[in-house]
């Protein structure tokens, strides 16, 4: 049996093909699946984890209007969601004590900021002890996030973050870690670590969902590729490298992935620097086979002259044959070299054969 398999297997060389998986699209294809390449490089990988939070106000910038003297509202010049500047005449107080008119206090904007909330409506009656409006300074805002307890010895004051907010759509803000909570919450297993961004739009306000990808540490020259350039499950990983020479042609490339953060995937094994790989469309390309052309014709289309189906430059001998015939004879060719395959295949068939049996 051993003689028998041996000249099968010293014969699979001879029809096996090892080529690689290449989509060629047309340019309005191309187009049409919004492909981006970027080219790969070695960069300082940064090494995260995940966590979420939400937004919060510095403390520090919350205050409050109120009135030193008892009366009603007679003039109010803001409502919740006005801008006001320190020392704005926001309303004015018309005092409980007699008089024609009676005395009236006006009540000016302790700080620059957002009124949050407004207690009180015109004409209304406040005391001393009463809260008329909160106003917000939120050109800072902390950024709190709630970390396993287990992550704690992974950071420090001044660890970066990189904070995605969804009202920002794809904007991510950096923020700096100042303090820590003062507590831990016994029940989720999680403390607050509080960072610190700014705010200069105004356009964060307190109670919004944050994502937190928090740096860790970081490992220079490491080839990586942005995170939509890899696809694939875990097991069978595959980029997209443009073709250095032809337009619109893609290359299937299999990779070997490293550590993964928000950003980058490290690419151990599988691309060389400076390869172009595909981003936006990397996906699209894997379901591209009904625009797919052949390697001739987008050999054809980009150096202005006809390739045979193989993609090898038509030789002089060929261009004289297709001028002295009307018929292609590349089919006949083929066909030719399959017959001889197959009939080199049956005579090492039948020698194994003989072997066995003797």
């Amino acid at each position: 049996m051993k003689r028998f398999i041996l000249p099968l297997l010293l014969a699979l060389p001879l029809f096996a093909e090892d080529e690689e998986e290449r989509i060629n699209l047309s340019k309005s294809a191309a187009r049409n699946l919004g492909i981006e390449v970027v080219e790969s490089e070695d960069i300082t990988f940064e090494s995260i984890f995940f966590v979420i939070g939400r937004l919060q106000e510095i403390p520090s910038n919350h205050t409050v209007v109120s009135s030193r003297i008892p009366g009603h509202v007679s003039k109010l010049n803001v409502i919740a969601g006005d801008f006001v500047k320190k020392g704005d005449p926001v309303m004015k107080v018309q005092s409980r004590q007699s008089g024609n008119p009676p005395p009236t206090v006006t009540l000016y904007a302790p700080s620059s900021g957002i009124v949050a909330e407004s207690h009180v409506r015109l004409g209304e009656p406040v005391d001393p002890s009463k809260e008329l409006l909160d106003i917000l300074d939120l050109r800072q805002i902390w950024a709190i996030a709630r970390v396993p307890q287990q992550e704690a010895g992974k950071l420090k004051i001044g660890s970066k973050a990189r904070i995605h907010i969804a009202a920002l759509q794809d904007q991510t803000i950096e923020g700096k870690l100042i303090r820590f909570g003062t507590t831990a919450d016994s029940i989720s297993g999680t403390f607050d670590a509080i960072f610190l961004i700014e705010n200069p739009e105004n356009t964060l306000r307190p109670g919004m969902r944050a994502e937190f990808s928090i740096i860790t540490a970081t490992r220079k020259d490491v080839t990586a590729v942005p995170r939509k350039a890899v696809q694939g499950d875990i097991t069978n990983r595959v980029v997209y490298v443009k073709d250095f020479d032809l337009p619109n042609s893609f290359i299937k490339a299999p990779v070997i992935t490293g550590e993964e953060n928000d950003q980058f995937i490290e690419i151990k094994d599988g691309l060389f620097p400076g390869d172009e790989v595909v981003t936006t469309g990397a996906y699209l390309l894997g379901f591209a086979g009904g625009g797919n052309l052949s390697l001739k014709e987008v050999l054809d289309a980009a150096h202005g002259h006809e390739h045979n189906e193989g993609g090898s430059e038509i030789t002089e001998g060929q261009k004289t044959k297709e001028d002295d015939h009307d018929h292609p004879t590349s089919s006949r060719l083929t066909t030719l070299l399959i017959l001889a395959n197959l009939i080199l295949l049956t005579l090492l068939i039948l020698a194994g054969i003989k072997l066995a049996k003797k």
